[in-house]
């Protein structure tokens, strides 16, 4: 079985939910305390053993080709500075992965970045994260479901329980069958359903692992809801004719950070996990509460 080194990050959107601090710049360069939300994802995939990060952007995505990137001109200030540290950061952050950068073509639409991926994933399978949300998990979100790959050989989505009820019109939802402790068979994905036709509370999104045969299913679907090219039409269309399962994350938090308020959260639980950061944030929060 081949192993899955390649991650493709869709990172082409416009970040309209957050205008106008997206008007020039990505949403996925937005700081989550001092890191940004891309780097959350790329360290996620790495820490899986991927080597190859395939960036699908778009017009005004350049700082992310900066961000991964050797800074000569920075490194030299930091290193003149003595500023060791923060030198060895900036190399880290280019020398995690080989950078790949691909600007999307064809509809709007999540399946798209995916079709604009194919001529470098060849053969092979391959992870699709989304680069503006996460799964802050140990062991990482993306290793849990490569273990499930590497036992099933098949294509698995990650999934989370829906605490709230009436949260679930806001995700696919997935009918599923159990197969082994966190592990479901994937009957159908129903998009955004009501919460009273919810098949269950698990919600498949965020991460996924793909065996190349899903750019034949990629190849024919055609433009759905706002003329968008959709990629759970070709999950559907996979399913007919093979299993994909749904790997449950344990030990994980999910953060939407294109939505507001869980960007707020994001920030907020980051810095108290941070020792320069944790006391002084109880103090001010409890300062405002009063």
């Amino acid at each position: 079985m081949q192993k899955i080194r390649k991650a493709v990050i869709p990172a082409a959107g416009l970040g309209t939910r957050f205008l106008p601090a997206t008007k020039a710049m990505p949403k996925e360069m937005l700081p989550i305390v001092d890191k940004p939300i891309i780097q959350y994802v790329v360290e996620e995939a790495v820490a899986s053993g991927i080597t190859d990060i395939i960036v699908i952007t778009s017009a005004n995505k350049r700082s992310l080709e900066d961000h991964f990137d050797y800074p000569y001109e920075l490194e030299k200030k930091l290193e003149e500075a003595g500023k060791i540290d923060l030198l060895q950061e900036i190399r880290r952050i280019a020398g995690m992965a080989n950078f790949i950068y691909v600007r999307q073509r064809g509809p709007y639409g999540n399946a798209s970045p995916v079709i604009s991926a194919k001529h470098i994933i060849n053969d092979e399978p391959f992870a699709v994260l989304w680069g503006d949300e996460f799964i802050h998990s140990n062991p990482p979100r993306l290793k849990q479901m490569i273990e499930v790959y590497e036992e099933y050989g098949k294509s698995v989505i990650s999934a989370v329980r829906i605490k709230n009820k009436q949260d679930v019109s806001k995700y696919g939802i997935a009918d599923v069958e159990p197969v082994a402790d966190e592990i479901f068979k994937i009957k159908a994905i129903i998009e955004k359903p009501k919460p009273e036709e919810a098949p269950s509370n698990l919600a498949t999104h965020g991460a996924y692992i793909f065996n190349p045969d899903i750019f034949k299913h990629l190849a024919n679907i055609k433009p759905g809801k706002g003329g968008e090219l959709w990629l759970v039409d070709a999950i559907n269309a996979l399913m007919k004719e093979n299993d994909v399962y749904a790997k449950e994350i344990k030990n994980g938090e999910y953060y939407d950070t294109g939505d507001k308020f869980d960007y707020l959260r994001a920030n907020i639980e980051f810095a108290l996990k941070r020792e320069d950061l944790h006391d002084k944030l109880i103090t001010y929060l409890k300062t405002i509460l009063k």
